[in-house]
């Protein structure tokens, strides 16, 4: 028996989903992890508990919903400004760059927000694969043409950096700019400057 109504949403039910999970990332952003309270989320929504607990069954489940819209905004934002530089590396690290420069400028927010796919929670691992495919999405994006024969093995392999530094970020042992750095360098070694 599923725990979450998975029945297509109308334009209403979509806006309150929706509602929900802005209203989690401002608490997030304000409070980090801790802050982000179903009772809570509901109340800065204007909604029901009952419908927080219709689309989500969990703070892990609502943030790590958040994680996924997060970085499907980013994907689509490739639309309108377009990876820059001249070949496959530095696009990536233009896309990686910006993507890390929106976490830091709301840190409270990222780290919950990364917190949130690391749950053991099942509907967070479904949001880590989801998660996952949009940033293998957005690599291979800005690889762009003319790409290597084992380009998805690559952007992979960028993803697991990636995460992996996160983690050091989220921790606080590791500053960003050292993420960036690490970035860099598993870009520079998976896609070389040619």
């Amino acid at each position: 028996m599923a725990l979450v109504d998975t029945t297509p949403l109308t334009n209403a039910q979509q806006a309150r989903r929706q509602r929900v999970l802005d209203a989690a990332m401002d608490l997030a952003a304000e409070g980090g992890y801790d802050a982000v309270q179903m009772r809570d989320v509901a109340a800065r929504a204007e909604v029901a508990m009952g419908t927080v607990y219709r689309y989500f069954t969990s703070k892990d489940h609502i943030l790590a919903a958040a994680m996924v819209y997060w970085t499907e905004l980013l994907y689509h934002q490739l639309d309108e400004h377009p990876p820059r530089g001249v070949t496959p590396a530095d696009r990536v690290l233009d896309v990686l760059d910006r993507a890390l420069r929106a976490l830091n400028g709301v840190p409270k927010l990222g780290a919950a927000l990364f917190t949130s796919i690391n749950s053991a929670d099942p509907a967070g691992i479904e949001a880590q694969q989801s998660v996952t495919k949009a940033l293998d999405a957005i690599v291979l994006r800005a690889i762009g043409d003319n790409p290597p024969a084992d380009e998805e093995n690559r952007s992979r392999m960028i993803g697991h950096i990636w995460y992996s530094a996160m983690v050091g970020w989220v921790n606080g042992w590791s500053p960003i700019e050292r993420v960036y750095k690490e970035l860099e360098i598993a870009v520079d070694l998976l896609l070389p400057q040619t």
